[in-house]
């Protein structure tokens, strides 16, 4: 029997400039999401909560806070882009494009636009992406450029938090 771990992510070595990764997971936004993310982060303005005011505005519906949506555009790309990522160090040139609505399904890729290694910490290096959100229809909703600090593969470190069972090793039992 062989364990094997699940998909950690990629290491600096691993980036190459111009590759594009095509991240796995859609997300649909519900009006909980939206609605959640919008009061939590205690933003007021009634075009994201308060279906009313949006039905007068040029968008004639709820908007997706921005936020949000910029938030689950950095989450969708975390298992290719910075799963062994020491740091983010920055977050640029945001262009928020097209409108999001509570229902749309957003997609999102990036595109490895540098590379190069630390000069402070040998360990790492540091790796541009550019990142972009699509909806179903193909619409670009969102972009921004990112810098993270990712771990070398001969210099990561190893956190192994998946627990030992006390009833022993997951095993096929004879049927």
């Amino acid at each position: 029997m062989t364990v094997h771990d699940g998909w950690q992510g990629r290491f600096y070595e691993d980036f190459v400039v111009g590759d594009v990764y095509r991240h796995p997971l859609g997300r649909t936004i519900s009006e909980a999401d939206n609605t959640w993310f919008t009061l939590l982060t205690m933003n007021t303005h009634p075009a994201h909560f308060d279906a009313n005011y949006a039905s007068k505005t040029p968008f004639g519906k709820i908007l997706v806070n921005s936020g949000l949506t910029i938030a689950m555009l950095i989450g969708q790309s975390v298992s290719d882009i910075s799963q062994r990522a020491i740091a983010n160090l920055s977050l640029t040139n945001v262009q928020l494009t097209h409108p999001v609505f509570v229902g749309d399904t957003l997609y999102a890729e990036s595109i490895c636009t540098g590379k190069r290694e630390s000069g402070s910490r040998p360990y790492a290096g540091l790796v541009n992406v550019h990142t972009r959100a699509l909806n179903a229809d193909g619409d670009e909703c969102l972009s921004f450029d990112r810098t993270a600090l990712i771990y070398k593969r001969s210099e990561a470190k190893t956190i192994n938090a998946f627990p030992e069972a006390k009833s022993g090793p997951l095993e096929l039992k004879n049927a």
